[in-house]
């Protein structure tokens, strides 16, 4: 089994490309990542399409969809014309596999939307399965969920790892373990990161994501909220914890995010430059054991009309507008959902996720 390939996330603005070069021109990036639907309705650059290419034609070129949303209760015209951009995609560029986010986003202007979780219930998991399906049978790659940062409550934390699981054996799929995004748990819900790390099938994580963020002072008085934000260094927690984790996940990429306007200043550069080498230096003195490579087994589904709940489509449409207009904390509380079960979410994790989606605004 060989080591996993170290890689970025590629972002267009001239500030990453910068910051990059150096890495690019030493060849010290072995993978791309490259979330191909932020440019669905934009036309590439040369360069970018160059280096894209570049990556493809060497069969070092990862794809992760931001907008897909696959827990949107209702079916909807913009994700039938996503997968077929998406399998316009595949065939003029070659992907090694692609990867959508955990959550939902149903606003109008989901270019401006934030995933959200849903809680592990008989519907959702059945439409998880249905548009994740729906995804792998428009490519002939493999497909992957990745891990969600935000969550609402302690149960959220504990049941991902399996509902992640659950969703992705049909299609023998496979899981982004973002480390970061389990720290955001950790710190948000004063749980070890490695408690939170072992709820999950780790004999089907294929990549893992690592990046900084920020804090985020409590709108109660007590301790900041730990925001999945990509603008800062790894935390130290999680460099201290990869040689761990690689060995319990056997990962056969490591990638590593920055968003691309946080990188202005030379020291943020260098910052960056650091962390990139100090993964790569774990990756090189990690113990990796001897075994056998993952075989992918391309399972076709007969698909019927895809499944919807109107009523869990309405409850989400709800949640979100009640977040966006700035509800108070104990009426989202108290609002009586069926699915939903916001008497158990955290104060803090609510007016979190209001001022996340006011920032983006998707409506």
């Amino acid at each position: 089994m060989k080591k996993p390939l170290l890689g970025l996330a590629m972002m267009p603005e001239a500030d990453f490309v910068s910051a990059v070069l150096p890495l690019l021109q030493t060849q010290s990036v072995d993978v791309l990542e490259w979330s191909f639907d932020t440019f669905y309705d934009a036309e590439e650059l040369e360069w970018l399409s160059g280096l894209l290419d570049l990556y493809a034609e060497n069969n070092r070129l990862l794809g992760h969809g931001v907008y897909y949303s696959l827990f949107d209760a209702r079916w909807a015209d913009r994700q039938e014309v996503w997968l077929k951009k998406l399998k316009e995609e595949v065939k003029r560029r070659r992907y090694n596999h692609i990867t959508e986010h955990f959550g939902f986003m149903n606003t109008e202007n989901f270019h401006q939307g934030v995933p959200l979780p849903v809680p592990l219930l008989p519907k959702t998991l059945q439409i998880g399965k249905d548009r994740l399906s729906r995804l792998q049978d428009a490519v002939e790659i493999p497909v992957g969920v990745e891990n969600l940062a935000f969550s609402f409550s302690m149960d959220d934390v504990k049941e991902q790892g399996e509902f992640l699981d659950k969703l992705v054996e049909d299609i023998d799929g496979f899981l982004i373990l973002d480390l970061h995004n389990i720290y955001c748990q950790s710190c948000n819900f004063e749980v070890d990161m490695r408690e939170i790390i072992n709820l999950y099938p780790l004999e089907k994580v294929k990549e893992i994501h690592l990046s900084g963020g920020s804090w985020q002072d409590s709108a109660y008085g007590k301790k900041p909220v730990r925001r999945d934000t990509h603008d800062d260094r790894i935390p130290e927690e999680i460099l201290n914890l990869l040689p761990e984790v690689l060995i319990q996940c056997h990962p056969e990429y490591v990638i590593i995010e920055r968003l691309g306007h946080t990188l202005h200043t030379e020291a943020e550069k260098q910052i960056f430059f650091d962390d990139f080498n100090r993964v790569k230096k774990i990756i090189e003195l990690s113990d990796y054991p001897v075994g056998e490579e993952k075989i992918w087994n391309r399972k076709k589904t007969v698909h019927s009309q895809p499944v919807e709940d109107l009523l869990l489509y309405a409850e989400q449409t709800e949640l979100t507008r009640l977040l966006f207009d700035g509800n108070t904390t104990e009426s989202i509380k108290n609002r009586d959902f069926h699915y939903f079960k916001p008497e158990s979410w955290d104060e803090e994790m609510i007016t979190t996720a209001q001022q996340i989606i006011k920032k983006w605004n998707p409506y």
